[in-house]
């Protein structure tokens, strides 16, 4: 079930948005909207919006449209979304507020249905309609929405329009997709501090890493980012924090050493995808993503000599942030001997676990709690005494279901209650496979980008 509209003539028909700015006085009105029900269950489902601006540079935005069925908004992602009756309005958030001349941004929700989920018959963006193109306002002067921001915080610029990376699986692809820095120009760093500044700069960029980069604490990494290694590159000493920014990629790099998180995924972060590279001997996590962050794939990693490797969900107490939120996928991941966290799991929900190896664990693989979902399916486990469980420690229990696993001198192990459905596309690896695909595809140097 998708909508899409577009600027032809011929296709006028189709359900499109009005854009009008309230920053210039010359300003044209138009765009494109593309809305989409993504998955789709009894009594629910999950869409997705794209919107393309085709008028002037817009600063604050409200989408609005109706539903005729009886559909109810629950929660929603990438805009902050309201709903009084029929009528629904989506206002941006901060990082996607502005919106240059053929700029886009999307967002995406999850709502109830009763009998039937017929697509909204019409759409306007501050409360113009258009069909399409551009046009220029009645009262140009005049905000139609006056109660946008006028000087909301300034966004990193979006990335020029690519395809979807190759090999992105999983929730990252959920959200409008994760596409990280796309066609920008690279730029190598070799230092610490030229590192820095390219992850902390605005707008999209692609970084490559060369040779071994010494630091320590937490680098901020800002919107739109693809950070890649050259052969043999390496971060030495600290690790890479995404905080509350959205569309990253970091792929085939080697981290060793950090004295706090190797990757740290934050305060809603969201559209992140962490591929092909290798962790060992750090401090605390591997890869730790938390306090809200959503659309999330941690692909291809190798993770040795390391003790807690990957949480999702720092606190029992984070509920309110967390609930509706931490949505990963985990796949092709080869767990070497990496103690726990495999990961550790609160809140998220449905958590997707498969096609990964795990050798010789010592603590756990997977454990599910504080009313997860977890879906753990289609992974080798050898020589794991606690292959995966409900409830750690002081957390209580989560639910997790196991489907297709391998099992080599290691149990089956705790399962209960129900995970809610995967909503995007994927091939599943032959359980007895797994350990010779990952073993020969995962960590870094094994792709070239």
């Amino acid at each position: 079930m998708t909508l899409i509209a577009t600027t032809a003539a011929a296709t006028a028909s189709l359900v499109t948005a009005g854009l009008l700015t309230s920053v210039s006085a010359q300003a044209a009105a138009g765009c494109r909207v593309a809305y989409s029900v993504a998955s789709q269950w009894p009594g629910g489902f999950t869409g997705n919006v794209a919107v393309t601006n085709l008028g002037d540079p817009v600063s604050g935005w409200t989408l609005r449209w109706s539903y005729g069925a009886g559909q109810q908004v629950s929660q929603a992602w990438g805009a902050t979304v309201s709903q009084s009756g029929g009528q629904v309005s989506a206002a941006n958030v901060d990082y996607n507020a502005s919106l240059a001349t053929n700029g886009s941004t999307s967002f995406g929700f999850n709502a109830s249905w009763n009998s039937a989920n017929p697509d909204p018959a019409s759409f306007t963006l501050n409360d113009v309609a258009c069909t399409g193109g551009t046009a220029t306002p009645t009262n140009p002067g005049t905000p139609t929405n006056p109660g946008t921001p006028t000087t909301p915080p300034i966004p990193s610029d979006p990335p020029p329009s690519v395809p979807p990376p190759s090999g992105l699986v999983g929730w990252a692809t959920q959200n409008g997709g994760t596409t990280g820095g796309g066609g920008a120009p690279a730029t190598t760093v070799t230092t610490a501090s030229a590192l820095t500044s390219a992850l902390n700069a605005t707008g999209a960029a692609v970084i490559r890493v060369s040779g071994t980069i010494s630091c320590s604490g937490m680098l901020r990494v800002r919107s739109n980012k693809t950070i890649l290694g050259n052969s043999g590159a390496t971060i030495a000493g600290c690790g890479l924090n995404i905080s509350g920014d959205r569309n990253v990629i970091i792929r085939n790099l080697t981290f060793r050493d950090w004295n706090d998180d190797a990757i740290n995924v934050q305060e809603s972060a969201t559209n992140v995808w962490i591929d092909h590279n290798t962790f060992s001997n750090g401090y605390d996590g591997a890869v730790d993503v938390k306090r809200g962050s959503d659309f999330v794939t941690v692909s291809w990693n190798r993770v040795f000599n390391h003790d807690k490797t990957m949480l999702l969900g720092h606190s029992d107490d984070n509920g309110a942030q967390d609930t509706g939120h931490l949505r990963v996928s985990y796949h092709h991941n080869w767990f070497d001997g990496s103690r726990q966290r495999n990961p550790r799991v609160r809140f998220g929900n449905p958590v997707h676990v498969f096609n990964n190896y795990y050798r010789a664990n010592g603590g756990y693989g997977v454990a599910s709690t504080e009313n997860a979902g977890v879906l753990v399916e289609g992974n080798y486990f050898e020589n794991v005494k606690d292959t995966y469980h409900l409830g750690e420690a002081d957390s209580g229990p989560g639910r997790l279901v196991a489907r297709n696993n391998h099992f080599v001198n290691s149990p089956a192990g705790q399962t209960g209650g129900s995970v809610a459905s995967i909503p995007y596309s994927y091939q599943l690896d032959t359980a007895s496979n797994v350990k010779s695909i990952v073993t020969a595809g995962a960590g870094a140097g094994r792709i070239t980008v």
